[in-house]
Protein backbone atom coordinates (compact mmCIF):
# COMPACT_ATOMS: atom_id res chain seq x y z
CA UNK A 1 0.00 0.00 0.00
CA UNK A 2 0.96 3.41 -1.12
CA UNK A 3 1.27 6.22 1.79
CA UNK A 4 0.65 9.78 0.61
CA UNK A 5 1.75 10.76 4.21
CA UNK A 6 3.64 9.42 6.94
CA UNK A 7 3.48 10.72 10.44
CA UNK A 8 5.80 9.56 12.66
CA UNK A 9 5.93 10.43 16.30
CA UNK A 10 8.56 9.73 18.68
CA UNK A 11 6.78 8.84 22.14
CA UNK A 12 9.86 7.44 23.65
CA UNK A 13 10.40 7.34 27.17
CA UNK A 14 13.90 7.49 29.08
CA UNK A 15 13.68 5.46 32.58
CA UNK A 16 16.56 7.92 33.44
CA UNK A 17 14.38 10.87 33.64
CA UNK A 18 16.40 12.35 31.17
CA UNK A 19 15.07 14.54 28.40
CA UNK A 20 12.71 13.07 26.15
CA UNK A 21 9.95 13.03 23.84
CA UNK A 22 7.86 11.00 26.49
CA UNK A 23 7.89 14.24 28.65
CA UNK A 24 6.55 16.63 26.31
CA UNK A 25 3.16 14.58 26.38
CA UNK A 26 3.56 13.04 22.74
CA UNK A 27 1.52 10.57 22.58
CA UNK A 28 -1.94 12.47 23.77
CA UNK A 29 -0.77 15.03 21.01
CA UNK A 30 0.43 11.33 18.56
CA UNK A 31 -3.55 10.63 19.45
CA UNK A 32 -4.83 13.85 18.64
CA UNK A 33 -3.05 14.54 15.39
CA UNK A 34 -4.26 10.86 14.40
CA UNK A 35 -8.04 11.98 14.99
CA UNK A 36 -7.42 15.46 13.82
CA UNK A 37 -6.24 13.87 10.24
CA UNK A 38 -9.15 11.29 10.60
CA UNK A 39 -11.52 13.98 10.74
CA UNK A 40 -10.09 16.71 8.23
CA UNK A 41 -12.42 16.15 5.39
CA UNK A 42 -9.82 17.30 2.68
CA UNK A 43 -7.40 14.72 4.03
CA UNK A 44 -10.15 11.49 3.89
CA UNK A 45 -9.39 11.09 0.35
CA UNK A 46 -5.68 10.95 1.10
CA UNK A 47 -4.17 7.70 2.54
CA UNK A 48 -2.49 8.81 5.85
CA UNK A 49 -0.69 7.14 8.46
CA UNK A 50 -0.04 8.94 11.62
CA UNK A 51 2.22 6.57 13.76
CA UNK A 52 4.63 6.61 17.12
CA UNK A 53 8.12 5.53 17.27
CA UNK A 54 10.88 5.24 19.65
CA UNK A 55 13.74 7.13 19.52
CA UNK A 56 14.37 9.18 16.82
CA UNK A 57 17.61 10.32 18.32
CA UNK A 58 16.67 14.21 18.38
CA UNK A 59 16.06 14.44 22.15
CA UNK A 60 17.28 18.00 22.38
CA UNK A 61 14.64 19.19 19.86
CA UNK A 62 11.69 17.26 21.54
CA UNK A 63 9.13 16.65 20.98
CA UNK A 64 9.65 15.84 17.27
CA UNK A 65 8.32 14.16 14.81
CA UNK A 66 8.88 13.26 11.09
CA UNK A 67 6.84 13.77 8.11
CA UNK A 68 7.48 11.44 4.99
CA UNK A 69 7.90 11.37 1.98
CA UNK A 70 8.91 14.83 2.85
CA UNK A 71 11.71 14.11 5.06
CA UNK A 72 10.66 17.31 7.38
CA UNK A 73 11.01 17.05 11.14
CA UNK A 74 8.79 19.46 13.12
CA UNK A 75 8.60 20.12 16.70
CA UNK A 76 5.51 20.74 18.44
CA UNK A 77 4.11 21.92 22.48
CA UNK A 78 0.31 21.67 22.01
CA UNK A 79 -2.49 21.03 19.94
CA UNK A 80 -2.58 24.48 18.36
CA UNK A 81 1.01 23.29 17.35
CA UNK A 82 -0.37 20.39 15.70
CA UNK A 83 -3.47 22.21 14.29
CA UNK A 84 -1.14 24.19 12.52
CA UNK A 85 1.19 21.19 11.07
CA UNK A 86 -1.62 19.77 9.68
CA UNK A 87 -3.57 22.62 8.53
CA UNK A 88 -0.16 23.93 6.64
CA UNK A 89 2.09 20.60 5.81
CA UNK A 90 -0.76 18.79 4.75
CA UNK A 91 -3.70 20.57 4.08
CA UNK A 92 -1.93 23.76 2.01
CA UNK A 93 1.69 21.94 1.26
CA UNK A 94 3.47 24.33 3.61
CA UNK A 95 6.05 24.15 6.00
CA UNK A 96 5.74 25.94 9.28
CA UNK A 97 8.82 26.97 9.98
CA UNK A 98 8.33 28.43 13.00
CA UNK A 99 8.11 24.90 14.47
CA UNK A 100 10.50 23.53 12.11
CA UNK A 101 13.34 21.54 13.40
CA UNK A 102 16.87 21.61 11.51
CA UNK A 103 18.14 18.01 10.10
Amino acid sequence: MRLDKHLFFCVNARKSGDQCCANFDAEHLRKYAKEKVKNTACLKKLNIRVNKSGCLNRCQDGPVMVIYPEGVWYTFLDEEDIDEIIDCHLVQGTVVDRLLVEN
